[in-house]
Formats: C-alpha cells, sequence, structure tokens
C-alpha cells in the first residue's frame, strides 16, 4: 500500500565526521514567505542534539501577489522576528551558522534593502537560495525518514510562496539521487492571495486542486511518476508545516507534538480525508483546533490543495 510519510527536517550526523565538530554550537535560520524558523543544535556521537529553537509566523510574502514587493509592515514582523532568532544564537553562544531566506525574497524586486536592514538590525546575513538548493537542502534532512526498500520517492516541501518537490531514485550503498526537481508558485500564501477567499467551497478547492495538478504535468510526463506510485515501487515523503498539521489533524492531538509527528505514516485515503475535513469546516473551527490556531487558520485549506492534496488524487495527478 501507498502511504505519504510526513515529518519535519532533521540530519544527522555523517560517518567519519571530523571530532572537533563536536565543540561547535550549530545554529539554522530559514525565513520564507510565511514563516521564520531557527534551530540550535550541538554535534553528538548519533547526529545532532537539538537545544533551542523558534518559530513565528510572519508573512514575509504577504500581498507580494499584487505589488512584487515586500510590505513595510511584513518586513517588520520579519526583522522582529530575526531579532529574537539572533538573541536566541547568542545566548546559546554559536559557532557555526547559516542563514537562508528562500521564495518571497526570490520573487521580490527591493529585496536589497530589506536584507540590508537585517543585517545592520540584527548581524544576520542572509543567503538568497535558489530552488534547487532548497530542494537539495528538504532533501538531504529527510534522508534519514527515507525507505530504503523502495527505489523511488516523491518528496515535497509545501512553503508559503512556493512548494519544491523532488523525484529521486535509491540504490542499495549509495547517497539517493535527484532525477527531477520543480519549484511550483503554489505556496499556502501563494495560492490562498490568488483565489481570495478565507472559505472554500467543495467546488472551489476542486478547482485548486486541478489548478496545481496542470502546474505537474511537465514533471509527470518527464519521470512517469503515477506508474510508479501505482505499482508500489514509490513513496512519498512529505516535510513542511502544512504537512506536520495534515498529521497532526489526522492523529486527533490535543497539541502539535514533533515526537508523534515525525516520520508517521498516512495513506493517502486518510489524507483525502483530512482535506474534506479541513474544507468543509470555516475558519473559525480551523482556528480552534488545536493543531492549526488562528495564524493558519485561513492557510491550511490552500496548504492541502498544494502538493500534499494533488499527490493523494493519484488519478488526477501522478
Amino acid at each position: 500500500m501507498t502511504v505519504a510519510y510526513v515529518g519535519h527536517r532533521r540530519k544527522t550526523r555523517p560517518p567519519g565526521a571530523r571530532e572537533g565538530v563536536c565543540e561547535h554550537v550549530f545554529a539554522a535560520v530559514d525565513l520564507g514567505t510565511n514563516n521564520c524558523r531557527l534551530l540550535v543544535a550541538r554535534a553528538a556521537d548519533d547526529g545532532f542534539r537539538v537545544i533551542d529553537g523558534y518559530s513565528r509566523i510572519v508573512r514575509l510574502g504577504e500581498g507580494m501577489g499584487e505589488t512584487g514587493c515586500l510590505a513595510p509592515e511584513a518586513m517588520d514582523r520579519a526583522a522582529e522576528a530575526l531579532r529574537i532568532c539572533a538573541a536566541k544564537m547568542e545566548r546559546r553562544r554559536v559557532t557555526r551558522s547559516r542563514c537562508i531566506a528562500t521564495e518571497a525574497c526570490r520573487r521580490t524586486t527591493d529585496c536589497a534593502p530589506f536584507l540590508a536592514r537585517v543585517e545592520s538590525e540584527t548581524g544576520l546575513k542572509l543567503d538568497i537560495i535558489s530552488p534547487r538548493e532548497e530542494a537539495e537542502l528538504t532533501l538531504a534532512g529527510c534522508v534519514p525518514l527515507l525507505d530504503p526498500a523502495q527505489p523511488y520517492a516523491l518528496l515535497f516541501d509545501v512553503g508559503g510562496g512556493s512548494a519544491e518537490l523532488v523525484w529521486l531514485r535509491q540504490r542499495d550503498g549509495e547517497a539517493p539521487e535527484i532525477l527531477g526537481c520543480t519549484s511550483l508558485p503554489c505556496g499556502v500564501v501563494t495560492l490562498t492571495e490568488r483565489h481570495g477567499v478565507r472559505e472554500f467551497t467543495p467546488e472551489h478547492y476542486a478547482r485548486v486542486v486541478d489548478e496545481v495538478c496542470v502546474m505537474l504535468e511537465e514533471m509527470e510526463s518527464a519521470h512517469g511518476i503515477r506508474r510508479h506510485l501505482a505499482d508500489g515501487s514509490a513513496q512519498m515523503l512529505g516535510t513542511a508545516g502544512t504537512v506536520t498539521t495534515v498529521a497532526g489533524v489526522h492523529l486527533g492531538l490535543a497539541r502539535c507534538d514533533r515526537a508523534r509527528v515525525d516520520g508517521v505514516e498516512i495513506t493517502l485515503e486518510a489524507v483525502r480525508e483530512v482535506s474534506r475535513t479541513l474544507t468543509g469546516w470555516n475558519c473559525a473551527e480551523r482556528a480552534a483546533h488545536p493543531c492549526i490556531g488562528p495564524a493558519r487558520a485561513d492557510l491550511v485549506v490552500a496548504g492541502c490543495a498544494s502538493p500534499i492534496a494533488a499527490c493523494a488524487r493519484a488519478s488526477c495527478c501522478f
């Protein structure tokens, strides 16, 4: 039976890594279209031990679909979140770090002044990474969750401004090989603003999913993904907020619990059922759910209509 794997990105220390790495405190900052995240960790013999973290919804890409520019209020929210990240990094005495920015900063026409402001106010230097590098970093973090028994996998990362998909092949004793990847303009913020609604009727939701399916046709044509999913030779692995939200709703969690969500297996029918449930709720009902909350309530349905739901509708897309 084909299943969807969901989980947070996580990394393990590669065999043979230098012993000196254990002396460092590492930090990663990810400024996306919707979220700003920080993870601080120490290296250990069996991987990394997380010692601090932070996540805030900043909606940096709010309104970009109309203006093509970062809104002043959005930049203020992001800068404040990054100040908190910088303070935590200083308190934890971080010695190695990397700070990246993704789709919102890639798309805007006026990012340079914002990046200069962030560096001046926080000391953090943000690197705007390409969709390809974003996909590669996602894969690197998700490798421990791949089932080595299945030769192919479709990895999808549903963000705020875009969704990255990676089609890969696994061979015994070798690192996963990327056969193809794409970045689609169907993140949760992008889709929500494009359709301009907080509440989706089943008919409207179906149209949004069909829109995403059209975007996926080129990748399907190049790799025959539908066939591999149908014969059970491929798995699907999802990461980021929408995926973990769907997992939390499916599990009926009283709060988002990383330990229970990380690596959980969900059937495609269960993904369809959660999507139907969330589409049937109004925004207030979604906001009241402990795994969604007010900050995500107006975005989560569009998130389900992005590749997570498109993949679940295998007869449509893959």
